[in-house]
């Protein structure tokens, strides 16, 4: 079980959980109707944990050469075994979203065609970190894709402007993380961190209510003091930063994989202060309930790395 568990990389797949609780609840009034958000978290996690897979069914000779210790080249499991276990994966996560509504299965079957272009062919192009980027704000409107009575309904703003921006942040972190097994170039690490930021302030805009002043058509804003909501996101900003420099100045794999590792757990804190801008301190229940996801993912990568 750890072997499979190593495979799909566990202790990541509670930041798409994290997606899809905040595009549920910026889309709807609460947690309701319960059972739709359960369906489509079990559906995001069970898409996430397939693409975990297939990324390394589609590496196994770079992963030999690399990383000897994954469980498909060290012989734990087998290459047929984890395609499997992968195709399962998709095929669970893609009947968990029709149970929610077609509309889910819909956005669905596209991010679980991105997944699958990603591992396959775009990852090794320069390509792949938009790629990735799109898969994670595919993820956020699945959550709210049972919003409204149509379609079109899970791409209303805020929300668009929210996926897009963590869609740029998650790129950034893909190219940050492209070479994190080698010792790696100051500049491409930079560039990326460039990227992330880009990300972050896109974000800033809304959480701290300047979509007015720039004309932008972001409404409605939240309910919460967008002083605090900046202060949290000041932190995270500031801790990514952080961590990134120092990988920059030593680009080692011992600094860059720890800061990758910052980077994803940052997606559930961020999650969290977006639905606290909504909700205000009505929400804080909510918050606290998305930041509880960090305990398993901060426990789990003790024993199963998240790169």
């Amino acid at each position: 079980m750890l072997a499979y568990l190593r495979l799909c990389r566990f202790p990541t797949v509670f930041t798409a959980i994290a997606d899809i609780a905040a595009g549920f609840l910026l889309s709807h009034a609460f947690l309701q109707p319960l059972p739709e958000f359960l369906f489509l978290a079990a559906a995001s996690a069970c898409l996430y944990l397939s693409g975990m897979v297939f990324n390394d069914v589609f590496d196994v000779k770079q992963d030999t050469e690399e990383r000897p210790q994954r469980p498909i080249p060290s012989g734990q499991i087998s290459r047929r075994n984890a395609t499997l276990f992968g195709a399962g994966l998709m095929v669970g996560g893609l009947g968990f979203a029709y149970a929610a509504d077609v509309r889910s299965l819909i956005i669905a079957s596209g991010l679980a065609v991105c997944i699958l272009l990603y591992d396959s062919v775009m990852k090794r192009t320069p390509l792949g970190p938009l790629f990735m980027g799109a898969c994670r704000s595919l993820n956020l409107i699945l959550g709210a894709s049972t919003a409204g009575i149509r379609l079109a309904s899970a791409f209303q703003q805020p929300l668009l402007w929210i996926a897009l921006c963590m869609g740029i942040y998650i790129a950034g972190v893909t190219w940050f993380a492209k070479r994190e097994a080698k010792l790696n170039l100051r500049m491409p690490l930079l560039l990326s961190l460039l990227v992330i930021d880009t990300g972050l302030i896109g974000l800033a805009i809304w959480l701290g209510d300047f979509a007015v002043h720039l004309r932008l058509p972001l409404l409605p804003p939240g309910i919460a003091d967008p002083t605090a909501t900046l202060v949290l996101w000041g932190v995270i900003a500031l801790t990514i930063n952080r961590r990134a420099l120092s990988a920059i100045f030593d680009p080692t794999p011992e600094k860059i994989q720890p800061a990758i590792g910052v980077m994803l757990l940052s997606v559930i804190v961020l999650n969290a202060t977006f639905i606290y801008f909504k909700f205000g301190n009505e929400g804080v229940p909510l918050v606290i309930g998305v930041l509880l996801l960090l305990i398993p993912a901060v426990g789990l990568r003790r024993v199963i790395p998240m790169t």
